[in-house]
């Protein structure tokens, strides 16, 4: 089953043997701190996050599910983020009920993309992260901020080898 969910906009700078470079544009996020360490407990900010969207809010305003839900470690957090809509400014948003969600403008950006299909499980994530490290590289590029889980599919409706996933390395 394909979703109909606004993804992010982006421009394939250039394509490699396994990975490609994009260009993010700008987007507002939805960001929550999950507990635990390494997106393992992600539940728990999937259920803010989501219902923030679907009315928890200052306006009682339901705002679209977009894809994908985004992932990564911030020091000893772990983080979420869905994207907004884009056709929502800043001032447009309402405020989230919830006060550990917060709204941030991020600058687009340049990252390394790997896509793999399949469940998104650490050890998997782990051992693909250390696989695009590695082709970044050997092209002479280099990180610049936290990698990344871009996560598509709903994993409760969508069979395993029919997910979407990628890995994103911000890079220079």
């Amino acid at each position: 089953m394909v979703n109909n969910y606004e993804e992010p906009r982006f421009q394939t700078i250039s394509k490699f043997s396994g990975f490609e470079i994009r260009k993010y544009f700008d987007s507002i996020q939805a960001i929550v701190e999950t507990n635990g360490r390494d997106w393992q407990s992600s539940t728990v900010g999937f259920r803010k996050i989501a219902g923030y969207i679907f009315g928890r809010n200052n306006r009682d305003q339901k705002i679209a599910m977009t894809s994908p839900v985004i992932f990564w470690n911030d020091n000893e957090k772990s983080m979420m983020a869905f994207i907004m809509p884009s056709e929502y400014s800043m001032s447009d948003l309402p405020h989230p009920n919830d006060e550990e969600i917060k709204l941030k403008k991020i600058k687009g950006k340049k990252f390394a993309v790997l896509a793999f299909s399949g469940l998104s499980g650490l050890k998997k994530t782990k051992r693909l992260i250390k696989k695009l490290q590695l082709l970044i590289q050997n092209e002479n590029l280099s990180s610049t901020g936290p990698t990344l889980l871009a996560v598509y599919d709903n994993p409760t409706s969508t069979l395993p080898f029919l997910r979407r996933n990628e890995i994103l390395i911000p890079i220079n």
